[in-house]
């Protein structure tokens, strides 16, 4: 058995603790704030993230850092973007051994442009990192802690360190292929939160079936098209990094993105919306990166342009629609690449 430090106290960080844990794994969950770090201990509990579970008595927690970089050499990155740099800033003020990451967030650092795997490898020296895997695919933690079956890919360059996370994570109810596509499973885990707040909108709107299944799959198109553009494998994008996630994400409550959008479909501000939801909408940063990415390579992404002025440039959500309706005709397979 293993020695993993989860950084990070979210319902997702907490959730893969548990699959660590009842695997048998020596798992320690590191949090920023003490009293969560308490209550884990005391409780069994994190009521913010995931009200309804009562953690297993061998998952501990600790808010003090060194701590938490002491206890193990496999350590599970699930902080949101925004806190990764200065998550890892902080890591090296006292980490001096090598260490196998795996990081699990979804999102694309604005104006850098730069995947998660890239924030790390710019925040973590060499000398340090054994390995950066990435941990994704369609995977609600509310339904992990139930242990409802969820199937997730992990990616690496070295198929090797894959595999040593597929073997960490597996179970009867957690299962995990392994991927040597890094650029493709990041971008399919990014960019569809940024089509799952598309999604959101067109319910709020009350648009129905039809919209929804057309947002969902000309959504893909512009995933593929782009990922393929940045060096991604074209496959990766069909597979459970790609649609997997991408479907549901678009299609559950569980999404916080898809709940975002509902809520600006139903004609509240951006700003009601992420202080009424209370944690991180991934897709909203994304959306800015994406949108910049598609001008950068000159890749057409109308879905994604028509969420960035509706996020940032004040545009009514039923007239981004309207507009999205009368574009210009295309042929359909022609224009997926």
């Amino acid at each position: 058995m293993e020695k993993v430090t989860v950084f990070g106290a979210g319902s997702w960080g907490t959730a893969l603790a548990i699959v660590l844990a009842e695997n048998g794994h020596q798992t320690l969950l590191w949090t920023h704030r003490e009293d969560q770090a308490n209550e884990i201990n005391n409780n069994h509990t994190n009521k913010k993230y995931l009200p309804e579970t009562i953690l297993p008595s061998q998952l501990s927690a600790t808010s003090d850092l060194e701590n938490a970089i002491e206890h193990a050499t496999i350590f599970v990155i699930a902080v949101p973007t925004k806190a990764i740099r200065e998550v890892c800033e902080n890591m090296m003020k006292t980490l001096n051994k090598e260490v196998l990451i795996v990081h699990v967030s979804k999102g694309i650092e604005p104006d850098t442009h730069l995947r998660i795997s890239e924030i790390l490898e710019a925040s973590l020296t060499s000398e340090v990192v054994e390995d950066i895997v990435v941990l994704s695919g369609p995977s609600h933690a509310e339904e992990v802690v139930l242990r409802h079956p969820t199937t997730i890919t992990a990616a690496c360059n070295n198929i090797k360190s894959a595999e040593k996370v597929q073997d960490l994570f597996m179970n009867g109810y957690f299962r995990v292929y392994t991927n040597s596509d890094v650029i493709g499973v990041e971008l399919g885990g990014a960019l569809k939160n940024v089509i799952a707040l598309g999604a959101g909108i067109s319910d709020g709107l009350d648009y129905g079936d039809n919209a929804k299944a057309a947002l969902i799959t000309r959504g893909l198109a512009e995933i593929s098209r782009l990922g393929v553009r940045m060096g991604g494998n074209p496959f990766t994008f069909s597979g459970l990094s790609g649609m997997g996630d991408l479907i549901a994400t678009c299609t559950s409550v569980h999404s916080r993105n898809w709940r975002a959008g509902n809520m600006l479909g139903k004609g509240l501000s951006l700003d009601e919306v992420l202080n009424s939801i209370g944690m991180v909408v991934e897709g909203v940063r994304t959306t800015k990166a994406a949108h910049q990415l598609a001008l950068k390579y000159e890749v057409p992404m109308p879905l994604t342009s028509a969420l960035y002025d509706v996020l940032f440039n004040d545009k009514n959500p039923k007239d981004a629609v309207d507009e999205l309706m009368i574009r210009m005709k295309k042929r359909e397979i022609e224009d997926l690449f």
